[in-house]
């Protein structure tokens, strides 16, 4: 009997369906969710988590140090929450890989971790290969940078922060030269109630042109006299690295003498970040151990509006304050550059003595150009404060109405304008406020950034009303920007 064409292609089909569930029970699609593993170039964003009760930071204000892209190549584990990443070609390789700090918010005083994510090329895949723990804890100081810290070309990573009772730590981890051990190995780790710092030195010119090794940086460290009464004594301890036992020893101790000040004074201004906070308000002049001003460099304090400005060679940068810490010699400032959001600035203020101070700086290693100058050293207050009786306060809120040319300018009592007519009415907050004896006046617009939202007029006196003059508040003080005055009239 003669079997049909659609018989034939009826047991064909059926065939290859049957063929089909055979491979599928034998070769079961592999579905790796291995978190240790993942594509080739692949990123994972790590969400931030927003409840601030589940964070477990120091204050909330850390928690938006964070507000960064931290990225990962691959997620980490349940429970690990970034910190801090630093990207690179590290080992001259033409793959990226990473190191990323991170605290485990299951274990109860957690301390900082590293772990390092290396690419694979026989699977082209990134992969975690290994973990290791730092001296810091508190979120929000962490830095990390890696150097050619021995002068042998061996890779080092530094991790920079500070611990739960406010001393400043680094970790220091090397990788390991010696094949079939562990990646990396901590050669490392102090916690001081001073400040730490590599005392890099100009390497020889062989070693520039790669045809010989260079002389490895030292460590120092600040640290309180314990023997003195001199509260603002101090002791430096230099670390050298020894190659017979491959990790840092101290090698000298010398005592430096602080200024002889009021004790009280001093104990007051270390034991209060807010009083030393209102200390270090204003212009800061830089000047050399000699007394002399060789550099034209400022640094000018701004806590109650969180800014910092330095000002040098007609450059003016201007760093939000993000986060301060009270350490023992003064405080620790974590700043964010206004216009470039990765450039993070660490700033550690010791207090030298009643009217001068030592700051040191450390930029975020993730900054791939260098602006500005050398920002290390003492600085004096500029000026002399003024003995004349202080101007009447400021109002800082009205409720009143004003015409003007940019259109009528509602004040209300609770700190809120608006401005314009019905169909284009602009809303936003304001304060008058004062600056070396001029009233002035800011306005900062709802939904506009920071830096386009914001402008500040000095306010004076006119025929008709108040006259506003745009400005700019900078280094040097109050500079008009000349856009031409803006008349207000009061309205009945």
């Amino acid at each position: 009997m003669k079997i049909s064409f659609l018989k034939i292609l009826t047991i064909a089909v059926f065939g290859l369906i049957g063929l089909g569930i055979i491979v599928m029970v034998i070769f079961p699609f592999q579905n790796n969710t291995n978190s240790s593993q993942s594509e080739q170039q692949a990123r994972v964003v790590i969400p931030r988590v927003p409840d601030f009760s589940t964070l477990q930071t120091d204050s909330i204000t850390e928690h938006f140090i964070l507000e960064e892209d931290l990225t990962s190549k691959i997620p980490l584990a349940d429970g690990e929450i970034i910190v801090s990443v630093l990207t690179d070609f590290f080992d001259g390789g033409p793959v990226e890989k990473q190191f990323v700090a991170f605290r485990n918010l299951v274990e109860v005083e957690s301390p900082i971790y590293l772990t390092f994510i290396d690419y694979e090329m026989a699977t082209s895949r990134y992969t975690r290969v290994w973990n290791g723990r730092t001296a810091a804890s508190r979120l929000g100081t962490i830095q990390i940078q890696t150097m050619d810290l021995l002068g042998d070309r061996s890779h080092c990573v530094l991790v920079f922060g500070m611990n739960a009772r406010d001393e400043n730590t680094l970790t220091i981890f090397r990788k390991n030269p010696v094949p079939n051990r562990e990646i990396f190995s901590r050669i490392f780790e102090l916690s001081v109630d001073g400040t730490i710092d590599v005392r890099e030195t100009q390497r020889a010119y062989a070693y520039q042109i790669g045809q010989n090794t260079g002389e490895s940086f030292n460590i120092s460290a600040l640290i309180w006299d314990n023997e003195s009464s001199n509260i603002l004594d101090q002791i430096e301890v230099i670390y050298s690295f020894n190659a017979n036992t491959g990790v840092f020893e101290e090698i000298n101790r010398t005592r430096i003498p602080g200024s002889q000040v009021e004790q009280r004074r001093v104990r007051e201004l270390l034991g209060n970040p807010l009083l030393f906070e209102q200390f270090i308000t204003g212009l800061w002049h830089f000047t050399s151990p000699q007394g002399d001003s060789e550099r034209n460099q400022y640094v000018y304090f701004d806590p109650p509006n969180r800014e910092i400005i330095f000002y040098g060679d007609g450059i003016q940068q201007i760093f939000t304050w993000r986060n301060s810490t009270a350490t023992r010699y003064g405080l620790h400032i974590i700043s964010q550059n206004i216009s470039i959001a990765n450039l993070r600035r660490s700033i550690d203020i010791e207090l030298e003595s009643l009217d001068s101070i030592r700051i040191r700086v450390r930029e975020d290693i993730r900054l791939r150009f260098n602006i500005g100058n050398p920002w290390d050293g003492s600085y004096i207050q500029a000026g002399q404060i003024e003995q004349s009786p202080p101007p009447p306060p400021v109002i800082s809120h009205i409720n009143a109405s004003f015409d003007s040319r940019i259109g009528r300018i509602h004040f209300f009592p609770y700190g809120t304008f608006e401005i314009g007519s019905r169909n284009d009415l602009s809303q936003g907050i304001y304060t008058f406020f004062r600056i070396n004896g001029e009233e002035l006046l800011e306005f900062r617009l709802n939904g506009a950034s920071e830096q386009q939202g914001r402008e500040v007029f000095l306010v004076e006196n006119g025929d008709q009303g108040m006259v506003l003059n745009q400005i700019r508040l900078g280094a040097r003080g109050i500079t008009r920007l000349h856009e031409g005055p803006i008349t207000l009239t009061p309205v009945d």
